[in-house]
């Protein structure tokens, strides 16, 4: 996952364990998409609240690849509040870069700072 995909996570975490619950169609949809293996969604399962299932989403997503941003948002199909919210805030942080550096995008590639 890119860093800056990371930071919007961290940035939203609060927000995320609040507003999203990941037992429905986030978790079957990751699994679907092979972002979370089998036992990171009994894992999650396991957990006793919504908010700790969600935290512990969002504790495991930024290990799982480059494409598990994108299919946690293609994920939240019952939550377009939130989706609009991560996507705001990513292309925030794209905007926010450090003068003088310019972020290098594709699609499929990791970014890189020139």
């Amino acid at each position: 996952m890119e860093a800056r995909d990371k930071q919007v996570l961290r940035s939203l975490r609060l927000e995320l364990g609040a507003e999203v619950l990941v037992e429905g169609l986030v978790l079957q949809y990751l699994y679907q998409e092979g972002v979370l293996t089998e036992n990171h969604v009994q894992e999650i399962k396991a957990q006793a609240t919504g908010l700790r299932k969600t935290m512990l989403l969002l504790d495991i997503l930024p290990s799982r690849g480059p494409k598990a941003f994108d299919a946690f948002l293609e994920s939240l199909q019952e939550f377009p509040w939130v989706r609009e919210k991560l996507e705001k805030a990513r292309e925030e942080a794209i905007t926010e870069l450090p003068a003088g550096f310019q972020y290098l995008w594709k699609e499929g590639v990791n970014g890189c700072w020139v």
